[in-house]
């Protein structure tokens, strides 16, 4: 029986722990291929080479690149004519979905990885993401909060939304390399004698990395061997972290700009923290899932995917939004009771791997693509 094909077009992703995660699950579904939109090589598209799975590379790297990448991009639909165009970010929903309309593609998809963000902080972007509902056939929709924004602000058929969660395999999250962990130790210097508070999250307003801080800076008076490990740490709100730490001895803190084994980074945190301003601003949150899947006891708002399984005193403690004291206080409440710590680690782990696993996903894909 001849496979279906399917493409998937992807911008700007250099290291995809999920792209690897889906290409390994669906490549002996489909006849699976990958049009990868980056302005050079990239972590992935080496994955992809590795796996011996077909891909095309079509340099990206500003929008004077956007007329050019378009006819690359008709021209390899033309020649390997798919099945399921799926797209994944905003210039390959623009350009995939687009050429595969014009080359008659029947099923055009995209994911929808952002809920208010545009209504919030980009409000030109509101008419891409328009234009990509109207061209797509259906749309993956990853929580609640992207339901939110496509069905409720923008107007999208119920029934072009199909919800499909991300998926996670959790193998490196569950059972860390000792050796691996180390060397990520050592790589950023985290110190082993006191407590490690780790938040994972680019450096944008809407992260809430600004009320960690202050918090961190309070637990320190009684902590003061305590260490905040700021991961991801870039973005358009990096100069206001970074004007916020100064206040922070230099030992205290540690940024990592990018770390590509997240997996054992997680293993050094004691203590993790994601606080998003708003229960929509966070579209999915993978770092709900993959904090509680390395067993950290954890302090979260409710955004995004948390709204959907975050029970406070259960599998996480939850935190008002906007609210440095209310982290401070629960930071001293989770670091003084180590039975609360052992509960919360063993429900969280409990409750992503029954939900989130990654067979899940892939037979949702499976099913989508193949209906």
């Amino acid at each position: 029986m001849t496979k279906k094909r399917v493409v998937y077009i992807v911008s700007q992703v250099q290291k995809s722990l999920a792209f690897e995660w889906i290409s390994e699950g669906l490549v002996s579904r489909f006849a699976l291929s990958f049009v990868l939109l980056n302005p050079s090589g990239s972590s992935l598209e080496d994955y992809l080479v590795k796996h011996n799975i077909p891909f095309k590379r079509i340099v990206y790297r500003s929008k004077k690149d956007f007329i050019p990448a378009f006819f690359r991009t008709l021209i390899y639909l033309i020649r390997t004519r798919p099945h399921v165009v799926h797209a994944h970010l905003m210039e390959a929903q623009l350009l995939g979905l687009t050429t595969a309309w014009l080359v008659g593609v029947k099923k055009r998809i995209y994911t929808r990885h952002t809920s208010t963000y545009h209504y919030m902080y980009a409000r030109q972007g509101i008419k891409f993401d328009r234009l990509s509902n109207v061209l797509a056939t259906k749309i993956v929709s990853i929580s609640q909060a992207t339901d939110h924004a496509l069905i409720k602000l923008e107007n999208v058929s119920q029934e072009k939304v199909v919800s499909i969660p991300h998926g996670f395999r959790f193998d490196d999250f569950l059972n860390p390399d000792k050796s691996r962990v180390e060397k990520v130790r050592i790589r950023w210097g985290i110190a082993s004698d006191g407590p490690c508070v780790g938040v994972i999250a680019r450096h944008i307003e809407w992260k809430g990395i600004q009320y960690v801080i202050p918090a961190f800076k309070q637990f320190l008076s009684s902590h003061p061997d305590a260490q905040l490990v700021l991961a991801n740490a870039s973005g358009p709100f990096h100069e206001q972290v970074l004007g916020l730490l100064e206040s922070i001895p230099r030992h205290n803190y540690v940024l990592i700009p990018f770390e590509e084994d997240i997996a054992s980074l997680y293993q050094l945190m004691d203590m993790f923290i994601h606080v998003p301003v708003d229960e929509c601003c966070e579209a999915f949150g993978q770092t709900y899932v993959e904090a509680l899947a390395s067993g950290i006891p954890s302090i979260f708002t409710r955004s995004g995917i948390a709204a959907e399984f975050i029970v406070d005193g259960r599998n996480a403690l939850v935190v008002p939004f906007r609210n440095s004291a209310a982290i401070y206080e629960t930071m001293l409440t989770l670091w003084a009771d180590t039975n609360l710590q052992k509960n919360l680690a063993e429900n969280g782990k409990r409750d992503v791997i029954s939900r989130f696993h990654i067979n899940r996903m892939l037979d949702s894909l499976s099913a989508l693509y193949g209906s």
